[in-house]
């Protein structure tokens, strides 16, 4: 991001936050928005440990039924200012490198053999499709099926516009279902559903844009992973602010069935993604390093501030790499035990 595009930033976010965060919220909850039961408890407490935009988030689970989710939840204008320059903006040259290295792809081939290329989709509907990198690369795994994405973001028109995708639908996925409905063989939602304001209506919206025997997959952070216990606030999936609900495997694929769908396959192991470790370490080091210039602070830091932040990620950096190979290393044992992070479900509508 260059120190123009920042500068210009500026004075809208400074704005806002003259105002206070707490008009960003909704009231706390007092109980469990997927069971209704009051028995929570605070699963942990935190602040955007990725962008450094402030705030502090609270992420609670509830004893009923295992779902954990953030308490209070963002309202709208909470959502748009801490999404503002995350996928796009500021943050869509990093997106974009991140989504186009060597790691990501594997991940998406994957995720795209979870659909039988021999079942010979006719067309795709990726939700929460980003700048459309998965179906780019899902495209060779399939090459006869026409592959649309649908985000809220402007990042879907970016997809278009690479040719990433053969249409971009912008918009929430509720909203454009309607429209949409019965024109699908396949919809993915890959580590989308955490995003939502409440899953089971997409679930529902996946449900009307599918056609009948049409096939729905999705990928999600696992809240009952062993390492999200052991790493605390750092466990990257946390994701604070923008993750509002992560589902226990047995909610979703409950909540699946009840909305119409047959499971026709799980998987708890290749799903997993092995930075565990390394994304810990990255949150940790955002939380005490100077802060970088960014739009949000009241000003730029100074020389001194630049150069101390500098020679502290140098000097950091080996060591991240490190734990990265570790991740690397571990990631079969991770894959086989309750150390993986995410989990896949792949389910047929009735």
């Amino acid at each position: 991001m260059s120190q123009h595009d920042i500068a210009q930033r500026r004075p809208r976010y400074l704005r806002d936050l003259a105002q206070g965060t707490a008009r960003l919220f909704h009231p706390r909850q007092n109980a469990c928005p997927w069971c209704a039961s009051g028995d929570l408890r605070r699963r942990l407490r935190t602040t955007d440990l990725t962008l450094r935009k402030p705030g502090s988030f609270t992420v609670d689970q509830c004893h009923g039924c295992g779902h954990v989710f953030q308490n209070p939840r963002l309202n709208a204008q909470g959502l748009e200012f801490y999404y503002r320059d995350c996928y796009d903006g500021l943050g869509e040259k990093g997106v974009a490198w991140l989504a186009s290295s060597r790691a990501a792809r594997a991940l998406y081939r994957a995720r795209a053999r979870a659909v039988a290329p021999s079942s010979a989709p006719r067309t795709w509907l990726d939700v929460g499709t980003g700048h459309g990198h998965f179906c780019a690369d899902a495209q060779v795994l399939h090459p006869t099926t026409r592959f649309e994405g649908l985000d809220i973001g402007d990042g879907v028109e970016i997809a278009v516009r690479n040719k990433r995708v053969a249409r971009a639908h912008q918009g929430a996925f509720t909203d454009l279902a309607p429209q949409l409905a019965g024109q699908y063989d396949v919809v993915s939602m890959h580590h989308y559903l955490e995003h939502t304001l409440d899953p089971r209506t997409e679930i529902a919206a996946a449900h009307r844009v599918l056609r009948p025997g049409g096939t729905l997959l999705i990928e999600v952070p696992d809240p009952e992973s062993l390492s999200a216990r052991l790493l605390g606030r750092w466990w990257g999936p946390w994701l604070q602010p923008q993750h509002l609900n992560l589902v226990p495997f047995a909610n979703l694929t409950a909540a699946l069935e009840e909305g119409g769908f047959t499971i026709t396959a799980t998987d708890r192991r290749e799903p997993h993604i092995p930075t565990d470790l390394a994304s810990a370490a990255i949150n940790w080091l955002n939380s005490v390093l100077p802060s970088q210039d960014l739009p949000w602070r009241p000003q730029r830091p100074g020389p001194l501030t630049r150069l101390a932040r500098t020679v502290a990620w140098l000097a950091a950096a080996p060591a991240v790499l490190a734990l990265y190979g570790i991740d690397t290393l571990l990631a079969p044992l991770a894959r086989r035990t309750r150390l993986s992070n995410a989990y896949r479900v792949v389910a047929r509508r009735n």
